[in-house]
């Protein structure tokens, strides 16, 4: 190199292919970050939050908080406790509670003010819910500095109450919350499905209950029971009325279905396995019991515990937190007392194609905080999350209903071990039923799963439900339930629910899909716009002798 520029007579000659070689190296550059942006877009750095290193007590803060209630008015009150007793203790932040009655508001409430920036601070919902949150920019806080700070963290030295520690959060349950390898969310309450029997049609019927559970065992009690007499009543309960097997959440019925057998449902990193054959086995056999009369769902026929306790249904499957409503005893019910049945209630896990290996999933609502411009604000946000883990409110909640608290220190407490052991006392607190379930829970902890959790796995949990729903409805009205019926349907709900382009989290960062057009454009113009700038450099450059 230097005998070319030795050799050069005109001084500028140097610097003019100093000058060319530098456009060219500036132009290279440019290019590579513009294809780099078509590559990365849809890739977001996930969100960060920096603990303050103190927390003002002379500023006042006000925050919102969203939460989820049906008609249950010790809920409600828990709550307003448990915002009295912070407020005690934190005088400067007050707590403005709002309550929802189905968590698909809360969720559809959230996705409007994102774009608005009116988000709640705290707020009730499921991690499915959060992972579709992320998909704004650094909307929901990650958690993990604020749980292990050593002043404001899980039981933290500058916490005024006896918050637990991060180990004492069940893991599974905790797990749940972790999205792209960060917490977004602490877990509030936790619960799972199990199957509300009448034990006395069963018996009727003339069979007697298993130890386990089994599909086989019900769906053949369920087809005895459709048997009628020559006036048209059924034989078990002398009824016009009879669903024998009533489902209420289809969602987890079918993505329990499939992880007992070990079918594909999805990916941790969100690769769609649902439209396989081992579904279609499974809706093949819900359509017949359908076409029979044995089988129904919640959104067809109604709420189980209405039939169950009416004694017009003898299978009836829910959520351990809807254990208050089922049984001729239960402390809430939907229906007159003339309408109800008298006869023995008994609670089991769910039916199991593998007995020795039961699978139930672990389902149950989670807290996350949204991020706000003024730190003192989150944080005080995050304490009053805190103290929704405390033991007052965990385990009054969990009384209320079948959920189990979220933290060992809760579940060993002398005082939720005294409130298990006395199952039967009362047909209010302490009603058998309740307890029961939640024991089931607690005994069968390690036969849980979670299903994974992203940007999109709201739109496929509401598949697998709605492949379900669609085929007992075409069943009653009579539609021919073959396999062309079940490519048209898979097709279908693939497009309804978008899960063709459904995105994933992947490795840390957010995927938020493919880039806008007029992005794409924009870069397009740029890239081409460089490329006639090399073009004209070239061509300028040909000029030069070639000693040049």
């Amino acid at each position: 190199m230097t005998r070319f520029f030795a050799t050069q007579k005109k001084p500028c000659n140097k610097g003019t292919f100093v000058s060319y070689f530098r456009y060219i190296s500036v132009a290279i550059v440019l290019v590579f970050i513009a294809i780099s942006l078509f590559g990365c877009h849809g890739s977001r750095e996930t969100a960060s939050f920096t603990v303050p290193t103190s927390f003002d007590e002379s500023k006042q803060y006000e925050i919102t908080f969203w939460a989820k209630n049906d008609t249950n008015k010790r809920q409600t009150d828990i709550y307003k406790k448990a915002i009295e007793d912070f407020q005690a203790l934190y005088p400067n932040i007050t707590v403005n509670l709002r309550l929802y009655t189905d968590y698909g508001k809360i969720y559809n409430d959230v996705i409007t003010n994102l774009s608005t920036g009116t988000t709640p601070n705290v707020c009730i919902t499921y991690p499915d819910h959060i992972a579709t949150y992320l998909t704004g920019d650094n909307v929901v806080v990650p958690l993990d500095e604020l749980m292990t700070d050593e002043r404001y963290g899980l039981s933290g030295s500058e916490v005024r109450f006896d918050s637990p520690q991060k180990e004492e959060l069940i893991p599974s349950f905790l797990e749940e919350c972790r999205i792209a390898g960060s917490y977004y969310a602490v877990p509030y309450m936790r619960s799972t499905e199990v199957c509300y029997i009448n034990k006395t049609y069963v018996e009727k019927l003339g069979y007697t209950l298993p130890e386990t559970l089994t599909w086989d065992f019900i769906w053949e009690v369920a087809e005895r029971a459709t048997e009628k007499d020559a006036n048209g009543n059924f034989l078990v309960n002398g009824q016009k009325v009879m669903i024998p097997f009533l489902y209420k959440s289809t969602d987890n019925m079918m993505i329990q279905m499939l992880y007992q057998r070990g079918a594909e449902y999805s990916s941790p990193s969100g690769t769609i396995g649902i439209f396989n054959d081992t579904t279609k086995e499974f809706l093949y056999t819900i359509a017949d019991h359908v076409k029979s009369g044995a089988f129904s769902t919640f959104k067809i026929s109604s709420y189980p515990a209405n039939f169950l306790n009416a004694g017009q249904c003898i299978f009836a499957i829910d959520s351990t937190a809807g254990s208050t409503w089922m049984g001729t005893n239960a402390p809430l019910l939907d229906i007159s007392q003339e309408a109800l049945a008298d006869f023995e209630t008994v609670v089991m896990p769910l039916p199991q194609f593998e007995p020795d290996n039961p699978q139930m999933i672990s389902q149950g609502p989670s807290v996350c905080i949204f991020n706000k411009s003024d730190e003192g604000e989150v944080l005080a946000s995050w304490l009053f999350t805190q103290y929704l883990l405390t033991n007052d409110v965990q385990i009054a909640y969990a009384t209320t209903e079948g959920y189990v608290p979220v933290t060992s220190k809760a579940q060993d407490s002398q005082e939720y071990q005294d409130y298990l052991s006395r199952a039967g006392e009362d047909n209010d607190t302490h009603y058998a039923i309740k307890i029961q379930a939640s024991k089931i829970l607690l005994d069968h902890m390690n036969d849980t799963f979670i299903t994974p959790v992203f940007n999109g796995s709201t739109s496929l949990r509401d598949a697998a439900g709605q492949m379900i729903e669609n085929v007992a409805k075409s069943v009653r009205r009579k539609e021919t339930i073959d396999d062309a019926y079940m490519e048209k349907l898979f097709d279908e709900v693939t497009a309804l629910y978008h899960l063709d382009t459904a995105t994933s989290m992947t490795q840390g960062k957010l995927d938020l899909g493919p880039l806008p057009q007029t992005a794409k454009i924009l870069l397009a113009s740029l890239i081409a716009a460089w490329g006639v700038i090399l073009s004209l450099i070239f061509r300028k450059y040909r000029k030069y002798p070639k000693k040049h």
